[in-house]
């Protein structure tokens, strides 16, 4: 799959990239999509939710009244789940929601939403981004030529890049990942991706590696 490479202006450079064919002509599976998507969603979740049971909460424990004869309800102590105060009956407490996937569904859910992607043009490489210093609005600039009339943006580097990093960290439709901490949700969750040149040829490197 032959992608042109653009400037940070979006000028054509002249230049194109081969995406491998083995990654973008397979295809997509929706429900590993939905899988991953779903599993990255839940461990994002704290899990903090605590009550306090009938162990727990403060309180005599000393038996109300007898056990019998008394024509009335048995009764245990005022921490009993019944009375005001009591403790909680099943109530939350502290885990983890996130569940465990199996790292060929990862793999397949982010090459399927990868080539939901390039299906629907929404894939753009430009030059490796140079910046001396920090700078949001001139990183915004960029991001308004290169992406045009969507606005969810995933800036992908082959590299960390302070600079660049800095510079988008700031814009609410954009966020800048390295390539190794790409994931199925920010790939679905953007508009449209921008690779880096670097970023984009390792997709051929790794492909070549595999083979080998």
């Amino acid at each position: 799959m032959q992608v042109d490479i653009l400037n940070s202006k979006g000028g054509k450079t002249g230049r194109t990239i081969e995406l491998p064919e083995d990654i973008f002509s397979i295809e997509p599976n929706d429900h590993c999509i939905y899988l991953a998507v779903k599993q990255y969603q839940a461990t994002q979740r704290q899990g903090t939710s605590k009550t306090k049971g009938r162990a727990e909460v403060q309180g005599s424990s000393k038996k109300l009244h007898k056990q019998k004869g008394t024509g009335g309800s048995r009764k245990g102590n005022l921490r009993n789940p019944l009375y005001k105060g009591g403790g909680t009956i099943f109530g939350p407490k502290p885990h983890l929601y996130g569940g465990k996937l199996n790292r060929k569904v990862k793999d397949l859910a982010k090459i399927s939403a990868l080539v939901h992607k390039a299906r629907a043009n929404k894939i753009v490489v430009v030059e490796d981004l140079v910046m001396d210093t920090p700078k949001t609005k001139e990183f915004s600039v960029i991001l308004d030529t290169l992406r045009g009339e969507h606005r969810k943006t995933l800036v992908v580097l082959a590299d960390y890049n302070d600079n660049v990093y800095l510079s988008g960290r700031n814009l609410t439709d954009n966020k800048t990942i390295v390539l190794s901490d790409m994931n199925t949700y920010d790939l679905v969750n953007a508009s449209v991706l921008i690779f880096t040149e670097s970023a984009a040829n390792m997709f051929s490197e790794e492909e070549v590696g595999a083979e080998a």
